[in-house]
């Protein structure tokens, strides 16, 4: 028997508290029961995603709501700016593609951040821009984006800002309605410690004013209907009920800890992790604008990044993230994103460690394990405050 360990930035792993939570005998998704369960699942998420507008579940992953975003609030024909810099800002670009969008692209070199100037000017030199889309968290590069900093630009325009927080909310503070950022769009699967399945979408007024106006095609993705069910408490059309139900817990979880603690938990398992790896002389893919969720690696030219990880995913029970696309092959991505501590980046740091030397990498064993140990001990106590009982937390 293997023990495994699941290090990846999506799927993420689950807390046994959740599983146990899912568990539960169905209930039919239109019961008064559900109903009152669902209620408190929307507030909580008002409060995650800290807006005052609602927020709506579909049964999707996080491209559903994605495209949601996209075909409820845009005509085709129109004009959007894409920031393009990485997998899945290339894949904001094939939906606007999609829906017959004319997209203004700025690409990004993989693992840099856009800068906000370059964003600022492009909205000059094309007044018919209707929309940004940006990633704040690009999973397959580990950048942070400036969402911020971009939100000036198109706040009190009648531009609208969308953004994907797929990796970013619940790992890193998007306060949506103080930033004003006009859409919000998540997943399950990451910072929400779920299996897959539930995508979320929150619209600012301006947004929802858009969708009036939008004629792009949409049926079982339209918000309008799905938000006049929701305001009932239940959805438009059947929900995964075992998902929200674990849901539930989740949320409950995460205000347990406190949501400044949940960000702090995130940055200093993240600094351990780029530490660790800097210390066994590895290149982050983004040492600029590193994002908590994960944490990119370059790889040493003559590793071949897929059997490396085949190598600890079959002997050792340990799966990282590879590189996408043209980072196939070449990088390592460490999650340390939702039900993650630190042993979590002691694993994946001491795996990755024998996975180098076992493919003849002249490293010190130990070095990154104790880069990280030293990392994660100077937050220690900030992270893992004593009770009253005397017994510290245990540092989820």
């Amino acid at each position: 028997m293997q023990k495994r360990y699941l290090l990846t930035p999506g799927p993420t792993q689950v807390p046994p508290e959740v599983l146990l939570r899912m568990s539960q005998p169905m209930v039919h998704h239109r019961s008064p029961e559900f109903s009152r369960l669902f209620a408190e699942v929307q507030a909580g998420l008002q409060r995650l995603f800290q807006t005052d507008q609602d927020v709506l579940i579909l049964a999707a992953s996080g491209t559903g709501a994605m495209e949601a975003a996209v075909f409820n609030t845009c005509s085709a024909g129109e004009s959007v700016l894409v920031v393009n810099g990485g997998k899945f800002g290339q894949r904001w670009l094939e939906i606007c593609r999609a829906a017959g969008l004319t997209a203004v692209e700025i690409r990004v070199e993989w693992g840099q951040a856009v800068a906000v100037e370059t964003v600022a000017r492009a909205l000059e030199q094309h007044p018919e821009v209707r929309a940004v889309l940006v990633q704040a968290s690009e999973t397959s590069t580990t950048v942070l984006h400036p969402v911020q900093d971009l939100a000036r630009l198109t706040r009190h325009t009648d531009r609208l800002l969308i953004v994907d927080a797929i990796t970013a909310l619940g790992a890193t503070a998007v306060p949506m309605d103080s930033w004003g950022i006009d859409i919000l769009v998540t997943g399950s699967q990451k910072a929400l410690m779920l299996p897959p399945g539930l995508a979320f979408v929150a619209l600012s007024a301006k947004a929802w004013q858009r969708t009036a106006a939008a004629s792009l095609p949409r049926f079982y993705f339209d918000l309008r209907r799905e938000r006049q069910a929701q305001h009932k408490h239940t959805t438009a059309y059947t929900p995964a009920v075992s998902l929200v139900t674990g849901l539930h817990e989740v949320l409950r979880l995460l205000e347990d800890e406190g949501l400044p603690q949940v960000y702090a938990r995130h940055a200093h398992l993240a600094r351990a992790t780029r530490t660790a790896a800097q210390a066994l002389g590895l290149r982050l893919l983004a040492p600029e604008h590193p994002s908590p969720a994960a944490t990119g690696v370059w790889l040493p030219p003559e590793i071949d990044g897929g059997q490396l990880l085949n190598a600890m995913r079959t002997h050792m029970g340990v799966d990282i993230a590879g590189g996408q696309d043209q980072l196939n092959g070449k990088i390592v991505r460490i999650s340390h994103i939702g039900y993650a501590g630190p042993f979590d980046v002691m694993i994946a740091i001491g795996a990755l460690e024998m996975a180098l030397v076992s493919f003849g990498c002249d490293i010190e064993l130990g070095r990154g394990v104790r880069a990280a140990q030293e990392v994660l001990l100077t937050g220690w106590s900030e992270l893992n405050p004593v009770s009253e009982t005397g017994s510290a937390g245990k540092g989820r």
